[in-house]
């Protein structure tokens, strides 16, 4: 892989405070208690590539956005295979033709989006010389984490709430982490991190509380932005739990503006949550810039039950900003919509995504957008990772066959 162009990563900033911090050394949240951004010298950068040279790479996936990335030296990037993901229509369930569209992150190493963060994240921890990675998780991050981890030669560390998905906490063990089950949520199993770091030396990759991961997410406004030939949807529903990949679509968005490779028009930013679990819905609502935390959180939905979000400013700064909206859904219609459309379409969303297609569908009812508008859906998993309906009829070959069944 050619990857020796140099980034044009020029400082972090506090995304509270805007205190700037210094590049090429290991950070955590900044000094308020925030997430760091990661800025770039964008001159410079718009400069160094073109578009018809982006379009002319092949492979590498995500990694061929390279200027766009914090990784300075080629032998530190960790590829485990990533693809470009498709973009999907679903021509039977939209409106109008064309119009819907899902992007399957389930494509990716460990089948979710998760790659995307924890690729970029253990790429940078490599690099600053990290050895011992800590984190929680729903499940399909710790699994991301684990695999990169190994990949890079690090130890990896995860705590996970006791009811995860068992093939996630297999996965993740499968992959050479340390995984361990709390009797608690997420946030519970973050206390854990947080509490462990100075008595055992590992670093804490949670949810933005490290620089990189909104990096990793970044790649896919990048991505989906040269897919559609640089011209944005109107409209993009997004499964939110800490919201790492909605903050840093946006980012891309206002990166690509600066450097004069979009227009000034935005998508409209959807943040889906589940009923049970809706802290940046509630917020929205409320109008308020900071979301307390979700009391008694419970979704099927495991992947966007976060009680508490430590950038839920960021998200809801650019809910409003786009225009968009905060929307959550029952957890029967969230199953309901994956059911139909993997029965109608082909595609098997897992849960998170459905959520989207459930609150796209209920958007449209309520005037919240339109049929003519291009809308894309994030499918943040393989739904090959989740609990199926059960396929229960048989036959018994040593008996005749009733054909009229059929």
């Amino acid at each position: 892989m050619q990857l020796e162009t140099p980034t044009f990563v020029s400082h972090l900033e506090c995304s509270m405070t805007g205190k700037v911090y210094e590049a090429d050394r290991v950070h955590g949240l900044s000094e308020a208690g925030r997430p760091l951004l990661v800025r770039y010298d964008l001159e410079e950068l718009g400069r160094s590539i073109t578009k018809t040279a982006l379009r002319e790479r092949r492979g590498h996936g995500f990694w061929r956005y390279r200027e766009f990335l914090p990784v300075r030296r080629a032998a530190n990037v960790v590829s485990l295979g990533e693809v470009i993901t498709p973009l999907i229509a679903l021509d039977r369930l939209g409106q109008q033709r064309g119009r819907l569209l899902v992007k399957d992150e389930g494509r990716l190493p460990t089948g979710s989006f998760k790659a995307r963060g924890l690729a970029l994240a253990v790429a940078m921890a490599k690099e600053l010389g990290l050895k011992h990675l800590a984190m929680p998780t729903n499940g399909n991050a710790g699994a991301a984490m684990a695999a990169y981890a190994s990949h890079a030669g690090l130890r990896s560390t995860v705590f996970a709430p006791a009811d995860t998905p068992e093939i996630n906490l297999r996965e993740i063990a499968a992959q050479g982490a340390d995984v361990y089950r709390v009797n608690g949520l997420i946030n519970d199993c973050g206390k854990i991190v947080g509490e462990g770091k100075d008595k055992t030396g590992w670093f804490d990759l949670s949810t933005l509380k490290e620089p990189y991961r909104i990096e990793g997410k970044k790649t896919m406004g990048l991505e989906l932005a040269e897919q559609l030939g640089w011209k944005l949807p109107d409209v993009i529903f997004y499964p939110t739990g800490g919201g790492t990949g909605l903050i840093g679509m946006w980012k891309a968005f206002q990166e690509l503006a600066e450097i004069g490779w979009i227009g000034g028009k935005r998508p409209r930013m959807v943040a889906v949550q589940a009923t049970g679990c809706a802290p940046i819905v509630k917020a929205w609502e409320d109008g308020v810039e900071h979301a307390p935390l979700w009391e008694n959180a419970h979704t099927v939905a495991a992947g966007i039950r976060v009680p508490v979000a430590v950038g839920d400013f960021l998200i809801l700064r650019a809910v409003r900003e786009s225009g968009g909206f905060a929307m959550a859904l029952d957890d029967d219609v969230i199953m309901e919509a994956r059911d139909r459309c993997a029965r109608e379409e082909g595609l098997l969303l897992c849960p998170e995504g459905a959520a989207t297609l459930a609150a796209y569908e209920r958007s449209l009812r309520e005037g919240l957008v339109k049929p003519t508008d291009k809308a894309v859906l994030f499918n943040c998993a393989t739904g090959l990772k989740y609990p199926l309906p059960e396929a229960t009829a048989s036959l018994d070959r040593t008996k005749p066959i009733d054909y009229s069944q059929f």
